[in-house]
């Protein structure tokens, strides 16, 4: 009898082991702000997820309110509560390197979601889900070129300059810019992704004279603001271009009204599931890709409804 419950334990060992069964698993996540539009999309499709899911995982949202030290202090209570995995959108991408080495060092998987670490050499445990900035910028800017036939000035909207997200984004702007010596860039400042600064921006560019052909927003918050501005300044709806990313319910609406010529979508369900798939199969020490990308795509008045 006891030769036969000493082989059942052993057998439920390995079971557990092997990650076969999971109950009650706890995933840490820590967003780096939670009243940014997009990222609330993403956070609520994360829980969303999570619920979904017949193993009973339950998140624990953080917000670090765009600090460094706060998030690295978030993940360490993650570690010291022995949660099952983490999860980071990271607050700068460039400050990553403390977040990985405590995870790693702990042994509890991480999932990067919506921003990849600038190093791209994560050690092993170490997962990105996002999505490739370079062609969101690429997708903005050839249909806006196309649209001025390839002559005229824009001006840029960039997002956080901590976030590899901005700098990625516009580099696949001015990337497409290389073929069109025609278009000039006349001004670019940060908005620092939120509606009410796009539109600040624009607006003083407006009240100094300034003339562009077209407004490039790093996300749809910004363009938004962009068209507010425009509008109050009594700008002709459509007679300058403007292209948000994200696709988000407020960017699609525009795109639908014509405030703005074109959006990119960022599907936040799909880096949503991602990275909460990606992390349940760490825990269960299933094999996984060290980067998941979720695809981009152009949103026009055409197929708009699309996205709906």
């Amino acid at each position: 009898m006891n030769t036969k419950i000493r082989f059942a334990s052993l057998a439920l060992s390995l079971l557990l082991t092997s990650g076969a069964v999971l109950a009650d698993v706890k995933i840490g996540v820590s967003m780096s702000q939670f009243d940014d539009t997009w990222l609330t999309y993403l956070r609520e499709s994360m829980d969303q997820k999570a619920k979904s899911l017949p193993d009973g995982v339950k998140l624990q949202f953080e917000d670090a309110r765009s600090d460094v030290v706060k998030q690295l202090s978030q993940v360490e209570n993650f570690i010291s509560q022995k949660v099952d995995a983490i999860v980071v959108n990271p607050v700068d991408t460039a400050a990553t390197r403390k977040i990985t080495e405590a995870a790693v060092k702990a042994g509890i998987p991480l999932v990067y979601v919506n921003r990849r670490p600038d190093d791209l050499n994560l050690p092993k445990g170490v997962v990105t889900v996002a999505s490739d900035d370079l062609e969101a910028g690429k997708m903005q800017m050839q249909y806006l070129a196309e649209k001025m036939a390839g002559k005229g000035d824009i001006v840029i909207l960039l997002g956080d300059l901590a976030n590899n997200s901005t700098a990625n984004r516009t580099k696949g702007v001015k990337e497409v810019l290389k073929q069109y010596p025609g278009i000039k860039v006349e001004q670019e400042q940060t908005g620092v992704w939120l509606r009410d600064k796009g539109m600040t921006l624009v607006n003083d560019w407006l009240t100094q004279g300034r003339k562009f052909d077209a407004v490039v927003a790093n996300n749809d918050e910004m363009a938004i603001g962009a068209a507010m501005a425009l509008k109050q300044a009594g700008v002709e709806k459509g007679s300058v271009l403007i292209a948000g990313v994200d696709g988000t319910p407020d960017g699609l609406r525009a795109v639908q009204k014509g405030d703005l010529a074109i959006s990119v979508f960022q599907d936040a369900k799909g880096q949503a599931d991602g990275s909460i798939d990606t992390a349940v199969k760490m825990i269960k020490r299933e094999p996984v890709e060290p980067a998941v990308w979720i695809p981009y795509r152009l949103i026009t008045p055409q197929n708009v409804d699309q996205f709906k």
